[in-house]
């Protein structure tokens, strides 16, 4: 079992083990198993780390270290540290260079985390399966003929496999909590604007979360304390001053029929089922709910996604930096740019997105879907208002055949049915281990909380670790 974040501090502390043993054991793993796994793009460089081992043991020295402090964490490759590489999983930022620290790094370099590297991903983020990505795709450590999911593949293999105890991931539409689930370890998406977007590259704005990856909901729980907070750097970023604790009434909500649904593979329903029914034998109600938008999440997620991608991706034109393919004109440069430098499902989304806000299409199809998308906040609201939680699966199926979907959009984007609804209203979520199917493959319950409800999520989620 893998240790916690508090027994690895509390051996630092007592120096039963030193921040550059503990790093030295996590490259040592990494270099054993990563190989298989292909998790990790590449390692800080040595003065990144060694500077910050220094700062750690300094913080040891003079009684100021935290839990985090000598604790080695990798980062999804879409999370900026000034000097070192970030290519977002794509070609057309393979020789990019940081120039700043995104806030969330700024935060845990202050805390004395060790950065060791960066995770692969799907390119952008955009994928459910981090066979996106441009340079390789990340295999399931459970096994490795079975995808590692997305887009933070990378992140939740590392942790999975006992390379890091914690890592950073991204989540637009279910990419931390999807890949924690196939990976069988907890994954957290915060309240939107709970954690600082800067520095992370843009994928869907209004979508996009930091969060973390780890093997319990108490170390998930202490990174996210320490990456949440005001930032001015954020114009989206929530205020400081916290809402009053949410009163813990033990009523789950299920949308049993949103969930029972064509396609949701019996042993992930089987093990659903199960989990719910521990939960009540426990003391729990469970409240069968219906949300009627529910089952337009998926278009609206797919409408509005597409659509921001298409403005956020603009920036990347061969011209300022990242990837310059020379063409005899500045425009056959930057068409020859970005056929070169974007793989094929980010230039789908792009078409797509350029689309539906092209003129004629911009009311009938965004519009649209920002209406619903206003009234699935309004219904998560009210059923709020009756629950504290929503329960359900992360995931219809379990891990996948690499190559299985990818070749079939429509199919992969399924997958992520029961994670999008979280992204569009903007609460928060969180994926914690609920066994394993015969073969070994990692199943896995979503939590949803209401908008800053993310204690909510850790009470709970600790009291269902313990049913396991």
């Amino acid at each position: 079992m893998q240790k916690s974040l508090k027994q690895l501090h509390g051996e630092l502390k007592n120096g039963t083990l030193t921040v550059r043993a503990l790093v030295e054991q996590s490259r040592d793993v990494i270099k054993e198993k990563d190989g298989d796994i292909h998790a990790l793009l590449d390692m800080y460089s040595d003065v990144c780390i060694e500077t910050q081992i220094q700062k750690a043991e300094e913080m040891f020295a003079n009684n100021t270290a935290t839990v985090l402090t000598g604790i080695p964490i990798v980062l999804k490759d879409n999370i900026l540290v000034k000097g070192e590489g970030a290519t977002g999983g794509s070609k057309i930022l393979e020789n990019y260079v940081a120039v700043y620290d995104a806030t969330v790094v700024k935060r845990l370099k202050a805390l004395g985390s060790i950065l060791l590297g960066r995770a692969n991903m799907d390119e952008f983020a955009m994928g459910g399966s981090t066979e996106n990505s441009a340079y390789g795709v990340t295999k399931n450590p459970h096994d490795t003929t079975r995808v590692a999911g997305g887009s933070s593949g990378g992140s939740a293999a590392v942790v999975a496999y006992g390379g890091v105890p914690i890592s950073l991931g991204s989540d637009t539409g279910g990419s931390i909590r999807q890949p924690a689930a196939f990976c069988g370890v907890v994954g957290l998406k915060p309240t939107y604007g709970k954690v600082s977007r800067f520095g992370l590259m843009a994928m869907g704005s209004s979508l996009d979360q930091i969060g973390p990856f780890g093997n319990s909901v108490e170390d998930v729980e202490e990174v996210y304390n320490a990456i949440a907070g005001n930032d001015p750097m954020d114009s989206t970023s929530l205020p400081d001053a916290r809402k009053e604790p949410d009163v813990i009434r033990k009523v789950i909500g299920v949308p049993w029929k949103f969930i029972k649904r064509e396609g949701i593979d019996a042993k992930v329903l089987s093990n659903f089922t199960a989990s719910i029914e521990k939960m009540e034998k426990e003391g729990y109600t469970i409240k069968d709910i219906t949300i009627e938008h529910l089952e337009k999440s998926l278009s609206v997620y797919y409408i509005v996604m597409f659509a921001e991608v298409s403005s956020n991706l603009a920036r990347y034109d061969g011209i300022r930096y990242g990837l310059s393919h020379p063409g005899e004109t500045s425009i056959k440069s930057y068409f020859e740019s970005r056929t070169a430098g974007f793989g094929d499902e980010v230039r789908r989304r792009i078409l797509i997105g350029t689309y539906v806000l092209s003129s004629g299409y911009y009311d009938a199809y965004y519009n649209k879907a920002n209406s619903v998308r206003e009234m699935l906040r309004k219904e998560f609201i009210h059923i709020f208002n009756e629950v504290d939680v929503i329960a359900m699966p992360n995931t219809p199926t379990p891990a996948f055949k690499i190559g299985e979907k990818i070749s079939d959009p429509l199919a992969m984007y399924l997958e992520d049915i029961f994670t999008v609804p979280v992204n569009i209203v903007g609460v928060p979520a969180i994926a914690i281990p609920s066994g394993k199917t015969e073969a070994g493959l990692p199943l896995s319950i979503q939590f949803i909380a209401c908008h800053e409800g993310e204690q909510t999520l850790f009470t709970y989620g600790k009291a269902f670790e313990k049913l396991y």
